[in-house]
């Protein structure tokens, strides 16, 4: 495993199917048959990234059963999965601004208080924006030196 915390994250939700399937958790899918009709890949590729990411703590199985039917299982966001969310929407906010077709974006995030689009900023921890220029990296305490 790389020393980089972006590395280790791509690892987990580096993937298409991995992404979209977060997307369609964020958007209330819960169970495995929608997932698999909303996200367009086939039943064994769906069951192995579910499996990859309750195993990675983003998603949980919980049980339910509907009467006269088997025990099944639906997915949940656990918190580490809800943590994403900004991860989520920069990518979409991003894809808004570089990726849509002409007739724009297919789905308008807006805050339910007061109406206007929800947008991703950088902040630093006194709440001041922040843009890519003014950011310094220095080195972290998991920070393994190179010779």
């Amino acid at each position: 495993m790389t020393n980089c915390s972006i590395a280790r994250a791509m690892d987990i939700v580096g993937s298409r199917s991995a992404m979209l399937i977060m997307r369609d958790a964020f958007l209330g899918t819960r169970r495995f048959d929608d997932f698999v009709r909303r996200v367009g890949i086939g039943e064994p590729a769906m069951a192995a990234r579910l499996r990859e990411l309750v195993g990675a703590g983003l998603l949980e199985r919980t049980p339910y059963r509907e009467q006269g039917q088997r025990t099944r299982y639906e997915y949940q966001l656990t918190r580490k999965g809800r943590e994403l969310l900004p991860v989520i929407t920069a990518l979409r906010q991003w894809g808004d601004t570089w990726a849509a077709d002409e007739a724009g974006p297919p789905v308008l995030a807006t805050h339910r208080d007061c109406g206007c689009r929800v947008r991703t900023v950088l902040r630093c921890e006194q709440g001041h924006e922040v843009d890519h220029g003014d950011i310094a990296l220095l080195a972290g305490p998991g920070l393994i030196p190179r010779d």
